[in-house]
This record gives structure tokens, C-alpha cells and sequence, in this order.
């Protein structure tokens, strides 16, 4: 599956956070990485200043990072998305 860098391919990614128990937040920061992992508390902050791609890419890394589970989801849509950005993380 290509990465598409665009606003509904952002929307898809924020809305498997929406579904998890991990909250999702742009804040501004001084994040080496971009990103913030408070796993304790569960929430994910990522710099609110980067582009829609850097969202992007950033989002990817924490999904590969937390490895969610596809069954954990009940939405069928975030079920089959989750699934194809793994299948193409083996590929690479």
C-alpha cells in the first residue's frame, strides 16, 4: 500500500488513535523525534508545526512503534487500513 500524503489519508491514520485507547495530540514542543509517547497515561503528542506529511510519516512511526492490534478495533475500516499498513511494513 503507497503512502498517500494527503488530508483523508491523515483523517484515516488520526482515526485509528480516535478508536484506541491511546489520545492523539498536536501540541507545540521540543520533540527530538517530532513525537511524544506517554505511555503511563496513554497519549501520543505530535509537533502541531509540521506539514501534513510530516504528520504523516510521524504517525506511521508511532503505529509501528505501539503495534496495535487489527482485532482490537470494531470498526471494519480500521480493521482492513491497520492490516494493509502492516502487511506493507513486512514487505519493505
Amino acid at each position: 500500500m503507497a503512502v498517500k500524503y494527503t488530508k483523508s489519508y491523515l483523517d484515516k491514520l488520526e482515526n485509528l488513535f480516535a478508536e484506541s485507547d491511546f489520545i492523539l495530540r498536536y501540541e507545540k514542543g521540543n520533540f527530538k523525534s517530532g513525537y511524544c509517547i506517554l505511555n503511563d497515561t496513554n497519549v501520543v503528542i505530535v509537533n502541531k508545526y509540521y506539514t501534513t506529511e510530516g504528520k504523516i510519516n510521524t504517525l506511521l512511526d508511532i503505529l509501528r512503534e505501539l503495534k496495535f492490534n487489527p482485532k482490537d478495533f470494531s470498526n471494519k475500516k480500521n480493521q482492513d487500513f491497520l492490516s494493509e499498513l502492516q502487511q506493507t511494513e513486512l514487505k519493505l
